[in-house]
């Protein structure tokens, strides 16, 4: 029996993106699965589901390993934790140690050196490099030296965007793969029926209103304050701005909204489990960040038939095209937003125009050739021979 390590900074990331992965590892190749992350961390999701989640892993056979990994690389907590992962990973000897999200990536190849000389394979599924085209230089000269030394300690790189694969090309790892992300299920969202006038009044917004859509943690990589200084910019009384998701910088948004004269026309509604609706509800959906992998939210906007006003970085640019799908401006650009949202809120017919053009430019991501793609790795790193 192979003995596989997965590791990441928080739970959430396991539950969103890589449940069905471990399912795979355990019931189809059957492997001895190991998890490793924050399992206390649950600003970013919904506690009581998330808690039946872990439950559900416990009762499948997974073994679970609580480390609290700090949101930054550069840490001082992390060095007590880097000496709890690699004591792990020295006693269980794994034949395969697959790493995600920054923190997790960087101390899992560090404390799996010793074990790759064993034969370890380690792998990494990067889900936005620091580094890009659109980032500032301090990230160029922090993060970007870091990946290329790690890249000596890695067997297999997984991007999820082809910009990010892109860079690859002067590291060190023997396997680059690029893969269409991590899978949406497309087809379950396109297939959902509302009424879009009451599922707008469901949140306040008036059946006439233009809903434009977040969806994210509040947090500052989501960018979310750029898209409502945009909408203090153009003063239009009859576009709401919605943001799905929790995190810290829940009160640091709402005084904004009201410094900015939205008090009326900002909405924060939390975790919410009926995201495929208000997609469907919404008029724009706006996509911000300063890092994207490559997004899985707005591929799920797309998928709704919702354009997108969205960011020129990494993976966005894998599928909003200007003039089709969306349009995109740097991630600062204010102006460049609210003319964006301005231009979608005054002409409804091409934003109908648009719905054909986003559903064929998701294609590429649905969810059965993610999962592939992983499980073809997955196959022959542990079923060599």
């Amino acid at each position: 029996m192979k003995k596989v390590l997965v590791v990441a900074s928080v739970i959430s990331m396991i539950e969103w993106f890589n449940k069905e992965n471990l399912q795979f590892l355990k019931q189809n190749l059957g492997c001895d699965v190991h998890l490793a992350t924050h399992f206390e961390y649950l600003e970013d999701t919904n506690p009581q589901r998330t808690r039946a989640y872990i439950e559900t892993l416990k009762s499948q056979g997974i073994k679970l390993h609580h480390i609290p990994f700090a949101r930054s690389p550069f840490a001082w907590s992390n060095i007590k934790l880097y000496k709890q992962l690699k004591k792990l990973i020295d006693q269980e000897q794994f034949d395969l140690i697959h790493c995600h999200t920054p923190t997790a990536s960087v101390l899992t190849r560090l404390a799996a050196r010793k074990s790759r000389q064993r034969g370890t394979h380690v792998m990494y599924t990067c889900h936005g490099f620091h580094f890009h085209a659109s980032a500032p230089v301090k990230n160029w000269l922090t993060y970007y030296p870091v990946e290329w030394v790690l890249s000596w300690f890695t067997d297999t790189l997984v991007t999820i965007c082809r910009e990010d694969y892109g860079r690859l090309a002067h590291f060190h790892m023997k396997n680059k793969r690029y893969i269409p992300g991590v899978g949406v299920d497309i087809t379950h969202i396109q297939q959902v029926a509302i009424d879009k006038a009451k599922k707008k009044k469901s949140i306040g917004v008036p059946a006439d209103g233009v809903l434009v859509l977040s969806v994210g943690e509040l947090i500052p990589r989501k960018n979310h304050q750029v898209i409502i200084r945009a909408l203090g910019k153009l003063k239009n009384p009859n576009i709401y701005y919605a943001i799905c998701g929790k995190g810290p910088l829940a009160e640091e948004l709402r005084l904004l909204a009201n410094q900015c004269g939205l008090a009326e026309r900002f909405l924060l509604l939390g975790f919410r489990q009926d995201i495929p609706e208000l997609l469907h509800a919404a008029d724009i959906s706006a996509f911000p960040s300063r890092i994207e992998g490559l997004g899985l939210a707005g591929i799920e906007a797309l998928a709704a038939g919702t354009p997108l006003v969205a960011s020129n970085v990494q993976g966005i640019k894998d599928y909003v095209i200007d003039g089709k799908t969306g349009f995109t401006c740097k991630p600062n650009d204010v102006d460049g937003f609210a003319k964006h949202i301005a231009y979608l809120a005054q002409n409804p017919a091409l934003r109908s125009e648009m719905e054909s053009a986003c559903l064929a430019a998701i294609k590429p991501f649905e969810k059965e050739h993610a999962l592939r793609a992983m499980q073809d790795i997955y196959k022959g790193v542990l079923c060599k021979g």
